[in-house]
């Protein structure tokens, strides 16, 4: 898998001004990264999928990031989303992703989407946002508050509303076409909405349940929304090595107008660029670490810890930080060769910071794992 994202490199990046252009994947890219298997990282075995380990899962995306990062978000959120087929039975699972092209979006919970009982299903009301992928998915899903009859929510043994995901054909739903964005722009992430639209029960589950979860295997013991946030760190640190790498080039050529002398001879640049190969190699390194070690430790069958979950979410919004401190150091080195359309620094700029903006790259995650540290209690779900 990491071959083949490596080896579709020179497609991904002369397809990148066509993705933005129409907000979508190209077709002949859709068709080689189903080729290479790419939407079925995280995909149990039992429906054809791949199930694979989270480092090399990172190190797929960081490769297709490095040549377009609209292209790798909506491999990893399409990955991310499927993780749903491990709390499916497995008819509904194959269903969903049996096809060879198959592939399910959903944006984040939305405001006053429910889900209300009803013979075998549910009837879902609701409008989401942020569907990346959406354009070429058959499916949807949508995050909703189960509700009584009565249109109160139903509620856990704590007094909390549960909430349950639908999945749904993406041709029941109203499409808004409105990603009109500065970055990122090929994902499509549009809005979406449904009106009284009967789910069967079987295509709808509880996310993180581990008593719906039907898969074991250690893959599944990792949450959705730190499996998204490996992804995420994955394009930043992509964006990242390839801006330094092209700045490196342009440091080799390109003089100071005020001296005339060359970039490369700057000591400032020189030590610039040295602090910045060390920002992207160790903090690229503690994720994969980290990964790796949890990974270890969920197929010995040891439960993460909330200790654990907060190492994992702290390495990756390290590394998304670390990612944008260097992806700025090199546009702003670059100098006015960054400002130019087609050029190795301005639609990456653009991308890695519309993908910082995103709550898995936010500072405040910092104070999360800083209270799962200290043993301060939180009910988040970054956690």
């Amino acid at each position: 898998m990491l071959a083949a994202a490596r080896n579709l490199r020179p497609v991904l990046e002369a397809a990148a001004a066509e993705t933005e252009l129409h907000g979508a994947l190209p077709q002949v890219i859709l068709d080689a990264l189903h080729e290479a298997r790419l939407f079925r990282m995280l995909l149990p075995a039992s429906v054809g999928g791949l199930e694979t380990p989270p480092a090399v899962f990172i190190e797929v995306v960081e490769a297709l990031a490095s040549a377009d990062c609209s292209i790798a978000w909506v491999v990893a959120q399409g990955c991310g989303c499927s993780l749903s087929a491990a709390y499916l039975a497995p008819d509904a699972a194959q269903e969903v992703f049996g096809a060879r092209d198959a592939v399910l979006a959903w944006g984040p919970s939305g405001t006053g989407a429910t889900a209300r009982a009803a013979d075998d299903g549910y009837i879902v009301t609701g409008k989401w946002h942020f569907a990346s992928g959406n354009r070429h998915a058959q499916w949807l899903g949508g995050h909703c508050t189960l509700i009584e009859a009565d249109g109160q929510p139903r509620r856990d043994a704590a007094g909390e509303p549960i909430e349950r995901t639908a999945i749904f054909p993406r041709a029941a739903a109203r499409i808004e076409g409105d990603w009109n964005v500065i970055g990122l722009k090929g994902t499509g992430s549009d809005s979406y909405s449904v009106n009284e639209l009967f789910v069967p029960a079987k295509r709808t589950y509880r996310r993180e349940a581990a008593d719906e979860r039907r898969e074991n295997g250690p893959l599944y013991q990792f949450s959705g929304m730190t499996m998204f946030a490996f992804g995420i760190s994955a394009m930043a640190l992509g964006i990242a090595r390839t801006m330094l790498d092209a700045f490196l080039e342009v440091a080799k050529s390109k003089s100071e107008r005020t001296t005339g002398r060359p970039l490369r001879d700057s000591g400032v640049i020189q030590a610039e660029i040295a602090k910045c190969e060390a920002r992207l190699a160790a903090s690229r390194l503690l994720m994969l670490t980290t990964a790796r070690e949890t990974y270890a430790l969920a197929g010995d069958g040891r439960s993460f810890t909330p200790e654990l979950r907060a190492r994992m979410r702290l390495s990756t919004t390290w590394a998304t930080a670390e990612a944008r401190a260097v992806a700025d150091f090199a546009y702003t080195a670059a100098g006015a060769q960054a400002i130019f359309a087609g050029g190795p620094f301005e639609r990456r700029f653009r991308d890695i910071h519309t993908l910082t903006q995103q709550v898995q790259a936010h500072a405040a995650n910092f104070e999360l794992v800083g209270q799962a540290l200290l043993g301060v209690a939180s009910n988040s779900r970054l956690l």
